[in-house]
């Protein structure tokens, strides 16, 4: 076996070299984008639904399928079996998923059990399936107070650790309570602009990465696992 020369640590024949040209969509979907809503906060007044929502209504003009994801019901994680309908049903819904947003109330300058609960039950690996492998990800929070970026960078830590491409922009709204209407509906403002931002980027970026998936995430670090696997596999027969 070649070695390259300054670079022995590297096992060539698994080595990718990353080009233009595969970086060209494998049969990419022709369906709607399909987008996952997640929020944080189980009040019935609850302004992250309500930022939530009105980001879906902006994603839902722009073409996308989307899909929101009630945390109401949703035991805390390890309390039940993974069988449990609400766990089921979430896990279904991030497989079925292309983009996520992820929105959260601040709390005690971190994100809601809530919303943690509901990242949590996502496992890292599924099988044989990351279910949030590769999937965009636009982050939003709602302040009780001034502005705050606590939340999204918890998100984004978050978001990167699921292994997830999390959009460079963000929105985070303060004073929540003065920007939605009684009906739950956002009142015009720089902060409602952002969000139409954050949602087109979302968008935009989702349509980039659609059937480039795969390649996006192939990774030189599991290529020489699953050969170092598949070499023991042959060993153990002999």
């Amino acid at each position: 076996m070649n070695k390259i020369p300054d670079l022995p640590n590297i096992e060539p024949e698994l080595l990718d070299y990353p080009t233009i040209g595969k970086l060209a969509p494998a049969g990419g979907p022709d369906h709607p984008p399909r987008i996952l809503m997640l929020y944080g906060s189980l009040r019935e007044r609850s302004f992250s639904r309500f930022l939530t929502f009105e980001a879906a209504r902006i994603l839902e003009h722009f073409g996308a399928e989307v899909k929101m994801f009630d945390p109401m019901d949703l035991p805390m994680v390890g309390s039940v079996p993974e069988t449990h309908p609400k766990v089921v049903e979430l896990r279904e819904l991030c497989l079925w998923s292309e983009g996520q947003v992820w929105c959260s109330p601040e709390r005690h300058g971190a994100i809601t059990a809530v919303m943690k609960n509901q990242i949590d039950w996502i496992p890292l690996e599924q099988g044989a399936v990351r279910p949030s492998q590769g999937r965009t990800l636009a982050v939003m929070q709602v302040c009780g107070g001034s502005q705050s970026f606590n939340v999204v960078n918890t998100l984004r830590l978050l978001g990167r650790w699921m292994r997830m491409f999390t959009i460079p922009n963000q929105s985070s709204v303060p004073m929540a309570y003065k920007e939605f209407d009684d009906a739950g509906r956002m009142r015009p403002s720089a902060y409602y602009d952002r969000v139409v931002d954050v949602m087109e980027e979302l968008y935009k970026f989702t349509l980039l990465t659609r059937g480039r998936t795969a390649y996006l995430t192939d990774r030189y670090s599991e290529r020489s696992e699953r050969a170092r696997k598949a070499i023991d596999r042959q060993i153990a027969k002999l």
